[in-house]
């Protein structure tokens, strides 16, 4: 049995407890969630039983499809055989003998503060995306675990999307050819044209490293890299085009405002080992309407376009990547890649990180991937500064690092 401790029971954690409810309910048995942790307690407590305890903060979102929009999902509604542990000091939820793992659910700045001490008391992890607030941070996670044998996974949901899974299996199978160009993002989306984003005024101060980059530009990356490969170099360009950003009432009366100097716009162009080329934008500003890629992701292959989940031949045929996938991929391996047939990302990420412990190997999404996905996105932010194109290799190595030297010793890294 893995004992997990969670620490971290803002809005977001809803969509994680159905994730882990989902994998009970498809049979997966062999874990429970023992403890929560959260800097009030009554956040805490809100999700242990249902029609007891505190109420849960109302979702924040009524975006199709965002975690943020998940709410009223209780421990009590998987589990009723274990007394839940309620904490408001993270390091006594990891020293306790109630746990055998953590999942992190805190803001970006304490991510590496958690890992150290999870991996000094033995604890496997599972991190939110961004793995940390610099390089120099993340590389400090990938050692404290790989010399302790322990298992740091990194919560990177949109790499476990089935369609995602899908398009991966297909590109390595050469069945859509292989990618050319790759291009995707949108403006205007989401929190535009100037909400504060999630509620969160912290995303947009740049000394508590916030900004859109970091918070999506880990994920479009890590897109790119499943797509087209490691990325070799990038040229950014990052800007604030909302420097005031407001949360409204249902009057549209203002509640609260921010000052805001981090961005909460990129544009960035790359390529890849693969010969791949492309671009990725986001924007959490955009008056009136939002302006969308795709829908979708747009890859550009060998054999044809991939928009969103449809695939179009060099023929003009279109087909859905689900389509494809059933009819090029043996039963075996797609009951291992989209086990029960969940189609939840955040149980496909649980699941992949459980069993990598039990298994003893890392998950598909580990911390070294979570490195990589980080410095491809802090490579926007430098490349922005310097005004110049980058190498993922001069960010790796902290050679080319001036924004995150600026943020580091708040948090207590060296960069």
């Amino acid at each position: 049995m893995i004992r997990i401790g969670i620490i971290g029971c803002g809005r977001i954690l809803a969509a994680h407890l159905k994730g882990y409810r989902l994998l009970r309910e498809a049979g997966v048995d062999d874990f429970r969630i023992t403890a929560l942790c959260a800097r009030k307690i009554d956040d805490a407590r809100s999700y242990v039983q249902r029609g007891e305890g505190p109420a849960q903060r109302p979702a924040v979102s009524n975006i199709p499809g965002d975690a943020l929009a998940v709410g009223d999902e209780f421990l009590s509604d998987f589990q009723d055989d274990v007394e839940v542990e309620i904490y408001d000091d993270f390091r006594e939820l990891i020293s306790s003998g109630s746990v055998d793992a953590v999942n992190d659910y805190t803001l970006h700045g304490l991510h590496h503060v958690i890992a150290q001490l999870a991996a000094e008391n033995g604890k496997h992890l599972l991190t939110q995306k961004p793995i940390s607030v610099t390089v120099a941070g993340a590389r400090m996670m990938c050692e404290a675990f790989d010399a302790r044998s322990l298992t740091l996974g990194v919560f990177e949901n949109w790499r476990f999307q089935p369609n995602s899974i899908r398009m991966k299996s297909l590109l390595d199978a050469g069945i859509l050819g292989q990618a050319q160009i790759i291009h995707t993002g949108a403006i205007g989306a989401w929190w535009a044209p100037n909400q504060i984003v999630a509620e969160t005024p912290w995303r947009h101060r740049t000394e508590q490293a916030g900004g859109i980059t970091l918070d999506m530009g880990v994920h479009q990356f890590d897109l790119v890299r499943v797509a087209g490969g490691e990325v070799v170099s990038i040229d950014g360009r990052a800007h604030t085009v909302e420097p005031v950003r407001y949360t409204f009432d249902g009057g549209g009366n203002v509640t609260n405002e921010v000052q805001c100097d981090a961005d909460d716009t990129y544009f960035a162009s790359f390529e890849t080992t693969n010969g791949v080329v492309g671009s990725v934008h986001a924007s959490w500003a955009g008056h009136a309407s939002p302006t969308i890629c795709g829908p979708g992701p747009v890859v550009y292959t060998t054999k044809g376009q991939l928009r969103g989940n449809t695939f179009t031949n060099d023929a003009g045929e279109q087909s859905s990547l689900a389509e494809l996938y059933e009819k090029h991929t043996p039963v075996e391996q797609r009951n291992s890649e989209i086990p029960f047939g969940l189609e939840d990302s955040f149980a496909l990420t649980q699941l992949d990180w459980l069993n990598a412990i039990r298994d003893r190997r890392a998950p598909i999404v580990d911390g070294h991937e979570g490195l990589r996905d980080l410095a491809c996105a802090w490579a926007v932010l430098e490349s922005s500064r310097a005004g110049r194109r980058v190498t993922l290799d001069e960010i790796l190595s902290g050679e080319v690092a001036t924004v995150q030297r600026e943020i580091a010793p708040h948090f207590g890294l060296e960069s």
